[in-house]
């Protein structure tokens, strides 16, 4: 259940045998989600952590009118509420994009776990680091790039994030989202969306079939988002 978070947290630093036993031994709950399906309902009180398994969710808001912005999207290996275990109430919703598993850690576990391993305590500090930066790039696209800039920014982070836990193939990477909900986290309509993607298309980008994307040319989307991928910090350096 935890492989992916043992893959990613080893990107940025050395895990002792001891902490991955340790990651390994946590207990919780595994629950399965249908796509299209809440993980996480709006504003939940939650006493655990969950943990991506399988599948690609995305965190949201919406207003009273129905309208929804999704703020990021998460992939195998994140916890997509580890903010939850001081926060205790989330303002956000969590909705599952394909089917997903999620494994549910109890935050006694948590803290079991990092009052006894300081380290990874800090790991788990610049989990939320990087979720913090990740929205901080997500408002710059938002405030600042056009349409095809904002998705090509999109495509390269994605692709890193699946790298980093063994999850693309030979510049390909499967993306469940539709286009509704790409436009939801792009803060475009369906038309603009489709209109943007065939942009990359035409600028031989990428290829985009049913779920799959391949990135045909990557300095090309990088140069076009002015993507510079430190912010996900998937370098090994000490923490």
């Amino acid at each position: 259940m935890i492989e992916f978070l043992v893959r990613k947290l080893t990107r940025r630093d050395d895990l002792s045998p001891a902490e991955q036993a340790a990651l390994r031994g946590l207990r919780g709950r595994v629950r399965d989600v249908d796509r299209g399906r809440d993980i996480i309902e709006m504003r939940a009180k939650v006493d655990h952590s969950s943990l991506l398994v399988s599948g690609m969710a995305g965190r949201y808001l919406t207003l009273h009118d129905g309208p929804r912005q999704f703020t990021e999207i998460s992939v195998p290996g994140d916890f997509i509420d580890l903010h939850g275990f001081v926060m205790k109430q989330l303002d956000h919703g969590v909705l599952a994009f394909s089917d997903c598993r999620v494994f549910e850690v109890p935050h006694h576990e948590i803290l079991a776990l990092t009052e006894a391993y300081p380290h990874l305590a800090r790991l788990f500090w610049l989990e939320t680091v990087v979720d913090s930066a990740i929205h901080r790039q997500w408002l710059l696209a938002l405030g600042r790039q056009d349409g095809p800039a904002r998705l090509a920014r999109l495509l390269c982070e994605l692709y890193l994030r699946l790298e980093a836990v063994e999850l693309t193939r030979r510049r390909r990477m499967d993306l469940p989202l539709t286009q509704s909900q790409l436009g939801e986290t792009l803060g475009f309509s369906t038309v603009h969306t489709n209109r943007t993607i065939q942009i990359l298309r035409e600028q031989r980008l990428i290829t985009w079939r049913d779920q799959e994307v391949e990135i045909l040319d990557w300095d090309g989307l990088v140069a076009l988002a002015e993507f510079d991928g430190g912010y996900l910090r998937l370098v090994k350096a000490p923490v």
